[in-house]
């Protein structure tokens, strides 16, 4: 396993000089890998002699707060098993390290217990006798107690504008809450216990596994953090680590997953696993852009990283970038304390759903009308009912009048959702309402036998259980050292609010635990013996020559578009897509190909915060960030999440876009002005 280095260089030696590999092998454990092209990564690097890992992420609040609130795990437990199965046996066949963070999807305490237990399940199959792994599992569960303490203190504020403030109400119901750890915990882990194997990690800032990588082999000293160096190093590992969380999305196609080789100096190299895929300096960052609600300047545990003086080079291979100038600014330079972002969810109540379709044109032309007959007719016949609800139709397909009236058929295919305060009150309000829309009448019906087509799964009403909504997503000031990892079950840090009789300060322990455990019956003591490169080629049978071959023929035989003449922003833009930002914030990332297009837009005042309020009905002053990112050639405007007419978080009651990625074709039809037009032809 990993071995630190102590040893000074200088800064031409250093920007030279690799640290170390790391593969990693898809951006999301659970979401299946490709085992070969691990492998064969796997089987180059670690022949170089420089230190390997395969590090990779297992979490994100994208899907919405079901997991935080309810304890369900990211992706079924059969997936975990079948991708920790293929990359337990590249740990034991190459001796490298597994590092992965937020285990089960949101990293709490006992998703990160489970994901061990599955360890353990596979080191016991039949023909993993030999395996033998040193498993470092670190928790980042909080207790609420200190929260309390925290926001009494005026010590816990949203993360972004448009997060609500905290409340001991929000405390109350939040089920479990974590916090996003720093790299500090996982850098003290293996500093504690060098010969690690593997380190599931609780939730975790995304790079944070990378970062620590990195930082342990370095031998950086976070204290100094007033060095330039130091800020250098540390910005050039975030930069790494926040690109490769993804695995491969930053290359051209995507590729499941990506390597990068990171330099003393903080410099790295970013390839594909995938070998007909290719990163450029445009693809690399733009994906800085991805999901964030800015592309230059990123907070995440500790302080933030700047890349406004990022250099992305292209290398001779044509598939792979230098990256080097980023800068890390550490909160405690500005006097600032060290912060974690805390996230929770809780139960507001159950849901039961319906859904089919409606043909008949008559109905359709006054549908609305029905839905409020169907709306009150539920309330009427739930008025003495025990309990509160609410109900809503999602409605596919609807068109407006002008377009309906073009079209020769038209469906609308509706889901009707209820949220109340027991199942039983939820399944009662839905099956009413679906009555109401099978046999509800309206001008001019003709079709008597019904107006709705269902049966679907064959079922009519669909029970879905606990709703939940996020009920923490906020920054926490920690108290100096908070931030490390508690090696030893009595480490305790003192207090503020109280002294006990003896007139000492209170003692609690600190926040991030581990254990550390041996799981399988291996021999240890057993010769390592050496890995071989095939062909000496990184990714797979094929040589470079024939990997820039098929590069150049996709590149070449690529169009930007095929119109002739463009008429809209969706005809100029190679990328137009609309993402999440966090549970609160949807971010829309338009990236154009030709540097002289990009200008060409970018000075014809098409894309501004007045626009882009006009195009998503808002206010200019709602607008959180808007403007444009010259390294990625590319528009960037981050908006908040608002459903219904409010300002919401992703997920809950009638939520039908929780990524956010549906969020952007209101930039793909923005109309072009005619001057903009002639001077792209």
């Amino acid at each position: 396993m990993p071995t630190a280095m102590t040893n000074q260089t200088n800064n031409v030696e250093a920007s030279s000089m690799p640290l170390c590999h790391i593969v990693t092998p898809v951006g999301m454990l659970g979401y299946g890998l490709k085992e070969d092209e691990t492998t064969a990564a796997l089987r180059f690097y670690v022949a170089t002699g420089i230190p390997t890992a395969m590090i990779l992420d297992s979490g994100s609040t994208d899907s919405g707060p079901d997991r935080l609130a309810q304890g369900i795990m990211g992706c079924p437990r059969t997936a975990y098993v079948r991708d920790l199965r293929k990359l337990l046996k590249l740990v034991h066949e190459f001796h490298v390290p597994l590092i992965f963070s937020s285990a089960g999807g949101d990293g709490v305490d006992e998703h990160v217990r489970e994901i061990v237990n599955v360890i353990e399940e596979i080191a016991t199959e039949k023909g993993n006798e030999e395996y033998s792994f040193k498993t470092v599992a670190i928790f980042s569960g909080i207790d609420k107690e200190v929260i309390r303490e925290r926001l009494g203190a005026s010590a816990i504020s949203g993360c972004g504008a448009c997060v609500p403030p905290l409340t001991e109400e929000d405390i109350d119901a939040s089920t479990r809450v974590v916090a996003q750890m720093g790299p500090e915990p996982f850098i003290d882990a293996m500093k504690a216990t060098p010969d690690f194997d593997v380190i599931v990690g609780g939730r975790a800032y995304d790079p944070a596994p990378y970062v620590a990588y990195c930082a342990y082999l370095s031998g950086l000293n976070l204290d100094d953090w007033n060095s330039s160096e130091v800020q250098r190093q540390f910005g050039g590992f975030t930069h790494m680590g926040k690109i490769l969380e993804c695995g491969g999305i930053c290359a051209e196609p995507k590729s499941h997953g990506a390597i990068a080789t990171v330099y003393m100096d903080g410099g790295f190299t970013i390839s594909p696993l995938t070998p007909t895929a290719r990163c450029t300096p445009v693809s690399v960052a733009a994906h800085t852009m991805y999901e964030k609600s800015r592309p230059d300047i990123l907070h995440g545990p500790g302080g933030y990283f700047d890349l406004n003086s990022a250099i992305y080079e292209q290398l001779p291979d044509n598939r792979s970038i230098r990256v080097h100038g980023s800068m890390f600014h550490f909160s405690k330079g500005s006097g600032l304390p060290y912060q974690v972002k805390l996230e929770a969810g809780s139960i507001i109540g159950y849901r039961s759903m319906f859904m089919g379709s409606v043909r008949d044109p008559i109905l359709i032309k006054q549908f609305d009308s029905l839905m409020d007959v169907v709306k009150g007719y539920a309330t009427e016949q739930h008025s003495h009912a025990a309990g509160e609800f609410q109900l809503d139709f999602h409605l596919y397909g609807k068109q407006d009048e002008e377009t309906a009236s073009a079209s020769l058929s038209q469906e609308i295919f509706l889901i009707c959702e209820v949220l109340a305060s027991s199942q039983e009150l939820a399944t009662s309000v839905a099956a009413t309402a679906r009555i109401g829309v099978i046999h509800g009448s309206y001008p001019g019906q003709k079709a008597t036998s019904g107006n709705f087509a269902f049966g679907i799964g064959g079922k009519t009403v669909i029970e879905l259980g606990p709703c939940s909504k996020f009920s923490m997503y906020h920054l926490m000031d920690l108290r100096d050292g908070e931030e490390h990892l508690s090696l030893e079950d009595n480490d305790i840090a003192p207090t503020n609010n109280g002294v006990n009789g003896d007139g000492v300060d209170k003692q609690r322990k600190k926040l991030f635990t581990q254990s550390v455990s041996l799981i399988g019956k291996g021999d240890r003591s057993l010769p390592k013996p050496p890995a071989s490169t095939a062909n000496g080629q990184p990714n797979g049978v094929k040589s470079n020559e024939e990997q820039r071959a098929e590069i150049t023929a996709a590149v070449n035989g690529s169009k930007l578009n095929g119109h002739a003449k463009p008429t809209i922003l969706g005809d100029l833009a190679k990328v137009i897509r609309s993402k999440n930002a966090g549970p609160y914030e949807i971010t829309l990332d338009l990236i154009f190909e030709s540097r002289d297009t990009y200008m060409k837009v970018r000075e014809s005042g098409l894309l501004s915060p007045k626009t882009i309020a006009a195009a998503y009905n808002l206010v200019e002053s709602d607008i959180v960030w808007c403007g444009f990112f010259d390294p990625a050639q590319a528009f960037k405007a981050t908006i908040p999440r608002i459903r219904a007419g409010k300002r919401t978080a992703g997920g809950s009651f009638m939520e039908n876009d929780v990524h956010g990625s549906q969020q952007h074709l209101a930039l793909v039809n923005f109309k072009l002005p005619e001057e903009l037009v002639a001077a792209l032809i």
